[in-house]
């Protein structure tokens, strides 16, 4: 019998630890929604301390770790450390209680989920309630809407609610947590975008662990409310002002059902990183990183932006005079769910392809064009 040929699919050592996976699982399970993520900021920061030489935060609460501060030329990796929520908008005199986004939250998977309001007293414990399939009329069903869906927490009057401690403006998370499937996904709430955070943390403990030497000043940044419009970043980059920013964030897999390749592209979970062209993306700086996954033989797709790339790239690289941008993302399913889920592989690769990336970026590095 002939001998079985080796193939490229043969298991690598994984380079993620104990501790990596027990701090990815505390960091997802963490509320972190936008506007009011220092508590999970506070466990981000807690974890990179050995790996880093400082910190910082800014007003509003992103989060920056700085390896060698003191350095002239900056090079920003980040993520964004807030999710989707809701707020309490409205307080029915029967105890119910409507609800406003605070970002992107689907609707339309509200009824029936858990979630907890988050209050000066703490967690009040509530459901997103909705009438049985035996009430409802077929011929004339209502889907969820922002005018129809509420909150129940178990209350008959807003005298008894408020005596919890809810009030306007009470922020809500789901209650979903974090899982692995099939021993290949991640699932969970808010993988978009804290997945990013564990990634560029994980690159700060791999540059630490391998005694890596970096000849310019790296700052590790976790921003806030990106799901508002890219805010943090845009605060951040101003304070910072980087000289070189890669962006790391999540992209569709375009595989799973109703998801349409013609609009969306032909993305999958489990091919690795997807590195993006667009306007926001420079070019020099995109070709580095092509050229650095294919000399280490990391595994990547490609997708094109219209105009903006919708994430934290369009605000760094359009900030203090313009900055050399570039994005690497990381392809997820079932985004703004509560069963985000990205492919383990796909993680590694990212956190890989930002590390050797790092270590090729010279001191002064210019990506500036070449233009006589």
């Amino acid at each position: 019998m002939a001998k079985k040929k080796e193939t490229s699919e043969k298991k690598t050592k994984s380079i993620l630890t104990k501790s990596s996976h027990e701090f990815l699982k505390t960091y997802i399970n963490n509320p972190s929604p936008t506007g009011f993520e220092s508590e999970g900021q506070q466990l981000w920061i807690n974890y990179i301390r050995p790996y880093i030489d400082d910190f910082f935060t800014d007003n509003y609460g992103t989060a920056v770790g700085v390896i060698n501060p003191n350095a002239e030329y900056k090079v920003v990796i980040e993520a964004h450390a807030d999710e989707i929520s809701w707020f309490v908008h409205y307080i029915t005199n029967d105890g119910f209680i409507y609800i406003r986004r605070n970002g992107g939250s689907d609707h339309l998977i509200a009824p029936s989920k858990r979630v907890n309001i988050h209050t000066p007293k703490g967690i009040v414990k509530a459901v997103f309630g909705w009438p049985a399939i035996h009430v409802r009329d077929a011929a004339k069903e209502e889907a969820p809407t922002l005018k129809n869906i509420f909150l129940d927490c178990g209350c008959a009057t807003k005298k008894e609610v408020e005596a919890l401690g809810i009030h306007v403006g009470c922020v809500i998370t789901y209650e979903d947590e974090f899982m692995v499937l099939n021993d290949r996904y991640y699932v969970g709430r808010a993988l978009d975008n804290r997945i990013g955070g564990f990634m560029i943390a994980e690159v700060a403990r791999l540059l630490k662990e391998s005694k890596t030497k970096l000849p310019f000043g790296l700052y590790i940044t976790n921003s806030v409310q990106e799901e508002v419009g890219l805010r943090g970043a845009e605060m951040i980059s101003q304070t910072i002002k980087p000289n070189v920013a890669i962006i790391t964030d999540v992209c569709h897999d375009t595989q799973s059902p109703m998801m349409n390749k013609i609009s969306s592209g032909d993305l999958s979970c489990g091919k690795g990183p997807v590195l993006t062209y667009g306007p926001a993306v420079q070019n020099n700086l995109l070709k580095l990183i092509v050229n650095v996954a294919d000399k280490k033989e990391i595994p990547f797709q490609r997708a094109a932006a219209s105009r903006a790339t919708g994430t934290d790239t369009d605000a760094f690289a359009y900030s203090v005079g313009g900055v050399p941008s570039a994005l690497i993302s990381l392809p997820l399913r079932y985004m703004h769910t509560t069963v985000e889920s990205v492919h383990k592989d796909d993680v590694e690769s990212v956190i890989k392809l930002i590390f050797e990336t790092l270590k090729s970026i010279k001191n002064n590095h210019d990506f500036k064009y070449d233009i006589k």
